[in-house]
């Protein structure tokens, strides 16, 4: 049964924590992450929680608790997930055009390590040769994704070593020994077809053979989840069916069966969040009817910086007329949250809740316009937890240091 929280229950924990407000469910984490176990059961697949989506600490923790590994993008998230209780053999650091003493640091803490640039494979080759196993993330050369913001395995993409440069790859790696475990590649977000995925594997596999000591394939990310009516999911029970198929059919020619894992960030996280406002202002104009909230871009940035959809609800008035409106933010830019969209009818001091707002919502907040970030709730077990205090006035000077 699919797990939501009603709207009294979002209109109780407003009034209870004030606005703007996340609220994390628990229950719906799990419910995703048993889609994916449920669907994978019978072949040797891992999956690891791409963190970026979402790095509260205690979301970190229920995650590690259902026995997800985790995906890190920088040494602070390795740091963040060391601390929620992710033993190092569960921590995959992934690097991106980073310096390569976070890549030493990675090392030095046992974390598995994808590394993306021959100039880094070139630096871990002199420094360890062969006696630490690293990745390759690759590049595919493939377009997917719903936004080419998304979109990571293109030709002009500037993540992974393109494939096409494999001469060099493998020279670096006869000339340290290295100890190549695995091979990465990540495609994009929003990935509805898992013929993608299935490209990804037969891109993969015509390299395999030249890497005697592989132990892992990893497929990445970028499962679709729904933001609007009638939108779909990632059939998951397809994409298992349809990478069992590849894998039977490419057999690792070194002999060892080589374990599939994937990185889902937004799967897991995005439809447990709501982004609960209230409204300051109705303002008409010729043009429009404009609603504008306690919050902003500075909390919720994918509407403007992906054009991204989220289904917006008037829960303080349910049974109200229909009318159309245009959601604003409260910052000096133009944040618009949606143009002309029916809700009903708004009043001012009514609450909004924004769904889907689990990935990259706070995670990608900011104190723009001195503005405070909100505060963050975790409902487990039908009770709400504080798990973030709402900025105050002196976390805006945190760290500044007065000269004057």
């Amino acid at each position: 049964m699919s797990q939501h929280l009603t709207k009294e229950y979002l209109t109780q924990l407003a009034a209870e924590f004030g606005t703007p407000l996340y609220v994390y469910h628990a229950e719906k984490i799990k419910e995703q992450y048993q889609k994916l176990t449920t669907a994978f059961n019978k072949s040797n697949t891992v999956f690891f929680y791409a963190c970026k989506a979402l790095t509260n600490i205690n979301i970190l923790k229920y995650i590690c608790s259902l026995g997800a590994n985790v995906d890190c993008s920088s040494i602070n998230e390795v740091k963040l997930a060391l601390h929620a209780g992710f033993p190092p053999e569960r921590i995959l650091y992934t690097s991106n055009g980073i310096a390569f003493s976070e890549i030493a640091e990675a090392k030095e803490l046992g974390i598995i390590i994808n590394i993306d640039s021959l100039s880094n494979l070139d630096k871990f080759g002199q420094q360890y040769g062969h006696s630490y196993p690293v990745g390759l993330r690759l590049r595919p050369n493939i377009m997917a994704g719903g936004n080419l913001k998304i979109s990571t395995g293109h030709d002009k993409s500037k993540f992974g070593i393109p494939v096409d440069q494999i001469d060099e790859i493998l020279a670096l790696v006869k000339k340290h020994n290295l100890r190549i475990s695995d091979l990465h590649i990540h495609t994009g977000s929003e990935i509805k077809d898992v013929e993608v995925f299935v490209k990804g594997i037969e891109v993969l596999f015509d390299i395999v053979p030249q890497f005697k000591e592989l132990e892992f394939i990893d497929l990445g990310g970028g499962f679709k989840v729904p933001y609007k009516d009638g939108d779909v999911e990632t059939d998951i029970n397809l994409l298992a069916q349809k990478v069992g198929e590849a894998f039977a059919a490419h057999p690792n020619p070194g002999g060892r069966p080589l374990q599939v894992w994937f990185e889902p960030g937004k799967f897991l996280v995005s439809e447990c969040g709501y982004f609960v406002t209230q409204v300051n202002v109705i303002k008409q104009t010729s043009a429009a009817t404009f609603v504008s909230v306690d919050s902003g871009f500075n909390h919720l940035i994918r509407p403007m910086f992906y054009d991204a959809y989220h289904h917006i609800e008037n829960i303080s008035n349910p049974g109200g007329e229909k009318k159309k409106y245009s959601v604003v933010g409260n910052i000096c830019e133009t944040d618009t949250f949606a143009w002309d969209r029916t809700l009903n009818e708004v009043r001012e001091g009514d609450y909004l809740v924004f769904r889907n707002a689990g990935a990259y919502g706070f995670e990608m907040s900011s104190n723009f316009n001195a503005r405070y970030k909100p505060a963050e709730v975790l409902v487990i077990d039908g009770k709400a937890h504080l798990i973030r205090k709402r900025d105050e006035f002196k976390d805006l000077l945190r760290n500044q240091v007065e000269v004057i």
